[in-house]
């Protein structure tokens, strides 16, 4: 008499940890296929390096003597993230929302039903994708910056001086936090221009509110705002007694995408595709 042994089924951690590799894949492959992904890093480093060019070249030799001691060098060669991290938050927005558009998000979680697991893919994906794109960009903004800088305009520009690196590194982590909180608020609206929408009104609108306030709100409320607080990572010199320390100010911009990240994550099994 014979017997048979039935095989043994693979342990559910090791299931779950290749069925999300290949979630991982799927996601990196349909971000490499949309085209708006490759405009949006291409606006990004243009608006990064040619603003750097033109600050080096047109700007910082125009500077009066008296200006020289209170410019932050590393903000003026990073002129260009006040364009590029709307590229980068629409680009985060859009990897969520394009698919809502096109009706494919019900594909995908047919193909995948768990879907905190495809949310997950699909941040891990752009964040990696967004930290060594926007880094880049923002490093070799700095390196155009000082090749087009003539000689001897500018002291302190040296990658080795305080703060330098960290600012000029923190470029590339406030643009993929940014970009981070539009894939958040794109997973809670599902819509691309509600979502777009909000983000700018997040970043632009609670400045312009601010100077309506009095004084007082101005130097206790100011400096969490997101623009304020994200602002102070790439800030190599502080001037402003107000403003928080660079990793504080990071923290507290951060906690923005955090919560529309977790809020994301905490509906998603809530609502229809």
């Amino acid at each position: 008499m014979t017997t048979t042994t039935a095989p043994v089924a693979p342990p559910a951690a090791g299931r779950r940890a290749g069925d999300f590799t290949n979630v991982l894949r799927a996601e990196l492959a349909k971000l490499t296929t949309m085209s708006s992904a490759y405009w949006a890093v291409l606006v990004a480093f243009a608006a990064n390096i040619g603003f750097a060019v033109l600050a080096a070249a047109l700007l910082a030799p125009r500077l009066k003597p008296g200006d020289l001691a209170h410019v932050d060098v590393v903000q003026l060669a990073l002129a260009g993230l006040h364009l590029s991290q709307v590229s980068f938050g629409v680009l985060g927005a859009l990897v969520i929302t394009g698919e809502y558009g096109t009706g494919m998000i019900r594909t995908t979680f047919a193909a995948v039903p768990r879907r905190r697991t495809v949310l997950a893919a699909k941040g891990l994906v752009f964040a990696g994708t967004a930290l060594l794109t926007a880094t880049l960009s923002t490093v070799v903004a700095y390196l155009a910056f000082l090749a087009a800088l003539p000689a001897q305009t500018l002291t302190g520009t040296a990658l080795g001086d305080p703060g330098v690196t960290r600012a000029v590194l923190g470029g590339g982590l406030y643009l993929t936090v940014y970009g981070l909180l539009g894939f958040g608020l794109g997973a809670l609206l599902r819509s691309s221009a509600a979502t777009i929408a909000t983000l700018l009104g997040v970043l632009f609108v609670p400045p312009l509110l601010l100077n309506l306030l009095p004084e007082t709100w101005k130097t206790t409320v100011g400096p969490y705002i997101p623009m304020q607080s994200g602002s102070q990572i790439f800030v190599a010199a502080r001037h402003e007694a107000a403003s928080l320390a660079p990793w504080t100010g990071f923290g507290v911009f951060s906690l923005y995408a955090a919560v529309a990240l977790v809020a994301a994550f905490a509906i998603a099994n809530r609502r229809d595709a």
